[in-house]
């Protein structure tokens, strides 16, 4: 009977995570475009325009529908590149979170006022 040891590191699991680490990461490139798209629309005559998809709501409605769009397509090509991987988490939780505290302060009126 031999035994066999293996070892793992903390950081990279052995296991494939990269599906589950895509869907967090398109998680806070999702929120993060929302939060741009929401200050370009606030900005931009222009973009404001363009994002009104529907009347009664205003470029709010393209506003949302580009932010999922955008979270969508990232989650769809991160997980075909790293599907197969297994991916450091921590660096990727990290990079998610920073981006949806970014969002959550761009779309604060007060500091979104400064652009």
């Amino acid at each position: 009977m031999t035994t066999e040891t293996r070892e793992v590191s903390h950081d990279t699991p052995a296991l494939p995570n990269g599906s589950g680490a895509a869907a967090i990461l398109s998680a806070g490139i999702g929120s993060f475009a929302l939060a741009i798209l929401a200050i370009a629309a606030d900005k931009s005559a222009a973009i404001k325009s363009m994002l009104v998809f529907y009347k009664p709501t205003g470029p709010l409605s393209g506003e949302t529908t580009g932010a999922i769009l955008i979270w969508i397509v990232t989650w769809v090509v991160l997980d075909l590149l790293w599907s197969k991987k297994a991916i450091a988490l921590t660096r990727t939780n990290r990079i998610a979170f920073v981006l949806m505290i970014l969002s959550f302060l761009l779309t604060f009126p007060p500091i979104a006022d400064l652009f």
